[in-house]
């Protein structure tokens, strides 16, 4: 090896082809700035001395391993995503799916007259379509009155007491569908609802136990002890009560004379109307 090989190193090497010695001035910097542009131009972009790029940094995703898909972790979290979705897609169609079961139950054990869920008694005719106590009673009784034979809606068959008989099973189905209180919007079976709204309910609608000397509060159950600690009802005169009182029968009054008009119209044979809706005898 010469002396300016020697003296030049890698430096001279990069210069020039063997034997020429050192090469032009600046050569050494050249190499180093053309090195360093081509790794920070990254992986596919040329250099500025149009030399192939630098070596591409290893990414992230590969885990380190430069020979490893560029991906490869990006689809495996893609993966667990679409895993994690499902999961939650098949929990949001399971509690849709009991939804539209408790729906379907529903329009199976509702009445064929009335299409609500019966509350009670359930009859059902020859053929076993079902009908809740009260509309049975009343097609019986509308029968009889026309003289006819009594005959279920949807088949036609003839139905008696002696005919139809109850069905426990959809009584105690329907018993145990859930149903939801009126005043606390909670959810209870059909067999405890009944009993939660008139004992236990704590937002059932409740009157002042001092209604009877005229205080017209009603409230919810929860406010009914506060309200009765201020009532100024008990703590009113003789003479302010008395008026209170006589204001309460004349309401009562004048709701019975209603409720007798009303009677008497439907005691009558025949009611006939006009274009003016007037009643005759």
């Amino acid at each position: 090896m010469s002396g300016a090989e020697e003296a030049g190193g890698p430096a001279a090497a990069a210069g020039g082809p063997a034997g020429s010695g050192a090469g032009p001035p600046g050569a050494s910097a050249m190499a180093v700035s053309v090195s360093v542009l081509g790794e920070a131009a990254g992986p596919g972009l040329p250099d500025e001395a149009g030399l192939p790029a630098g070596r591409p940094l290893p990414l992230p995703e590969a885990g380190g391993d430069p020979d490893a898909p560029p991906k490869k972790r990006l689809r495996a979290a893609e993966a667990e995503a679409a895993a994690a979705a499902a999961a939650s897609a098949a929990t949001a169609s399971a509690s849709a799916g009991s939804g539209k079961l408790e729906e379907r139950l529903y329009s199976v054990l509702c009445c064929t007259v009335c299409l609500d869920l019966p509350k009670a008694s359930v009859y059902q005719c020859t053929n076993g379509h079902l009908m809740c106590a009260g509309c049975f009673i009343h097609l019986l009784a509308d029968a009889r009155l026309k003289e006819e034979q009594a005959t279920c809606p949807n088949c036609r068959c003839e139905i008696s007491k002696s005919l139809c008989c109850r069905n426990l099973a959809v009584e105690k189905a329907v018993s145990e569908l859930p149903s939801e209180c009126g005043f606390c919007m909670r959810q209870f079976p059909r067999s405890l609802l009944e009993r939660h709204q008139k004992e236990e309910c704590q937002d059932r609608v409740t009157q002042c136990k001092y209604k009877r000397i005229g205080c017209p509060w009603q409230g919810p159950f929860h406010e009914l002890t506060v309200h009765e600690a201020e009532c100024t009802h008990p703590t009113k005169t003789g003479n302010e009560l008395m008026e209170i009182l006589d204001e309460m029968d004349q309401t009562h009054k004048k709701e019975m004379q209603l409720y007798n008009s009303i009677f008497s119209l439907l005691s009558f044979e025949k009611i006939g109307y006009t274009g003016a809706a007037e009643t005759e005898r």
